[in-house]
Parts: C-alpha cells; structure tokens; sequence
C-alpha cells in the first residue's frame, strides 16, 4: 500500500516536473488563462481531471 502511494505521489511529480523544465514559458499562459477563467470552469476542470484519475487509478488496479 504505502508503495503505491509513494510511486503514485513519484509520477505526479515527474510529470510536474516535465512541465516546469520542458515548456516554463507555456506553463504562464496556461496559468494566465486559468486566471481569466469563470471559477466554475476551473470547478469543472478540476471534477473531470479527479474523475479521471480515479478512473486511471480503478484500471491500473485492475490489471495488476
């Protein structure tokens, strides 16, 4: 259990990080068109993006 927690946690933060070093100027205008967003878009986003992720996470136990 607390495996999974720490490779889940170590692939967030690999991909944040390939964010961050591969496009930092692209990562401000995302940021500045999420700030000119309605805060229910942002809700929204954010509901599809936890949905997401649980569904990935259901599929990856699944098959293990």
């Amino acid at each position: 259990m607390i495996g999974t927690i720490l490779l889940a946690v170590g692939l967030v933060l690999c991909v944040e990080g390939l964010v961050f070093a591969l496009a930092p100027f692209r990562l401000e205008e995302v940021l500045e068109a999420l700030k000119n967003m309605a805060p229910e878009t942002r809700r929204m986003i954010g509901l599809l993006a936890l949905a997401t992720g649980v569904f990935l996470i259901w599929l990856a136990r699944l098959f293990t």
